[in-house]
């Protein structure tokens, strides 16, 4: 996408109701050139706020390099919060940031000591249910992960299911596990639909104590360094299964259904979504 289409889907999700948007990823655009534009992102943040969009709004990290970026976007254009990722699984961990595990958490502790009053940060644990190199990811592995990463305190906490094989009760156990131990953390789910349990994985999330949810417009999305990964959930199949169950998200689905089109055609093929081809239910009546 151009950096003024990446500006519209910014526009398109906080005008239906996002309250928080990854806008962007302080990443290598040598490695990943689809992510590329990340200052330019920033730099119009300001004129989208001035819009009456409440939105917050976070950048991707990887990196000391990539926090040292955010940081100087935090304050010169108001970016939010930054993501960090860290992997469960020493071997995919050290294909995406070059160094096992425990060293990369042992990197960011001077990094947020130093970033924490410019913006808010956040930590993702990537491979939570399963790695694409190692196989299954223990729990005790993953909650020893986790404890190593509320030492940095941030100001929440993300399981990530990467390659998406997680299911419902795998849900259930992580995210129980988690909030059992650290009951006071804010707990995100990074959710991907590779296997076709994306929705069904959200809903247990919901039931055992998720705060946020992430999704994609389409259900677009992937990680380079991860094989055969695939899209998150779509953000319009989400609102409909919640709403329709009678929890309130503060977004509009029509509003979501038209930017996953809108999205699909400027992508040029088709996006998994499966409610922006339906639409919701009960649609309106002709007049």
């Amino acid at each position: 996408l151009s950096l003024e289409d990446k500006l519209t889907l910014i526009r398109k999700a906080a005008a239906a109701g996002a309250g928080r948007i990854e806008v962007c990823s302080f990443v290598n655009p040598a490695r990943v050139p689809q992510m590329a534009g990340a200052e330019e992102i920033c730099a119009a943040l300001p004129s989208i706020r001035a819009e009456g969009h409440a939105s917050r709004f976070v950048g991707l990290v990887l990196n000391g390099r990539g926090l040292e970026r955010a940081v100087h976007m935090a304050e010169a254009y108001g970016l939010d919060e930054a993501g960090l990722v860290v992997v469960a699984s020493d071997t995919f961990n050290e294909r995406n940031q070059g160094r096992k595990t425990f060293e990369t958490l042992a990197q960011y502790a001077p990094m947020f000591d130093g970033a924490r009053g410019a913006l808010g940060l956040g930590l993702t644990v990537a491979a939570s249910f399963g790695c694409p190199f190692e196989g299954e990811m223990p729990l005790a592995r993953l909650l020893s992960v986790v404890e190593a990463c509320m030492k940095l305190d941030p100001i929440e906490i993300a399981i990530a299911d990467t390659i998406g094989v997680a299911t419902p009760r795998d849900v259930a156990e992580r995210v129980g596990a988690i909030r059992e131990r650290f009951p006071d953390v804010p707990l995100r789910l990074h959710l991907h639909n590779t296997r076709n349990t994306g929705i069904a994985n959200a809903w247990a999330g919901v039931e055992a104590g998720a705060a946020t949810l992430d999704s994609s417009f389409g259900g677009v999305g992937g990680c380079p360094f991860a094989p055969k990964a695939t899209g998150n959930i779509a953000t319009e199949d989400l609102l409909y299964m919640l709403e329709r169950s009678g929890v309130a998200t503060g977004m509009d689905l029509d509003a979501s259904i038209e930017a996953a089109g809108w999205l699909e055609a400027k992508l040029g093929h088709a996006v998994p979504g499966m409610v922006m081809k339906a639409g919701g239910f009960p649609r309106p009546q002709a007049a």
